[in-house]
């Protein structure tokens, strides 16, 4: 697993998605109320696009002619036939124990961090002679 830097924190306003590029595979990022989630921008029941559908809330009736709205801004309508994922975890609505569509985890790192990364380069010592330049070894 390696680890991607995909955007910066202001670049996905709340209740949005981004979509991004990464190893040529699309990703839509979500900002729901300051906490970030990605999900594949393919749906699972006819690859659509799916992350560039509508961001919905959770329809829920007790009996038929109501309903009510729930987790408001949770939830990605495929633009193609309306299947509904929960932005969260990727779950599907229309068909919640078998169909998901793939997400994946977001952190949020300090620049500063991401700026050192893991690996350093090798240096020498550097020295002048006369009119050389020497290094050590």
């Amino acid at each position: 697993m390696s680890r991607q830097v995909i955007a910066r924190v202001g670049e996905v306003a709340p209740g949005s998605c981004k979509i991004v590029t990464v190893r040529g595979r699309e990703i839509g990022l979500f900002n729901i109320g300051g906490t970030f989630f990605a999900l594949s921008n393919r749906c699972p029941h006819k690859g659509a696009e799916l992350c560039r559908g509508m961001i919905v809330g959770l329809a829920q009736s007790s009996m038929p002619g109501e309903y009510r709205l729930s987790r408001l801004g949770e939830f990605i309508r495929c633009p193609w036939h309306g299947w509904e994922f929960d932005i969260r975890t990727g779950q599907s609505w229309c068909d919640p124990t078998s169909v998901w569509a793939r997400h994946f985890h977001v952190s949020v790192e300090p620049g500063s961090q991401l700026l050192k990364g893991p690996y350093a380069a090798e240096t020498f010592q550097v020295s002048v002679e006369e009119d050389y330049l020497v290094i050590d070894l």
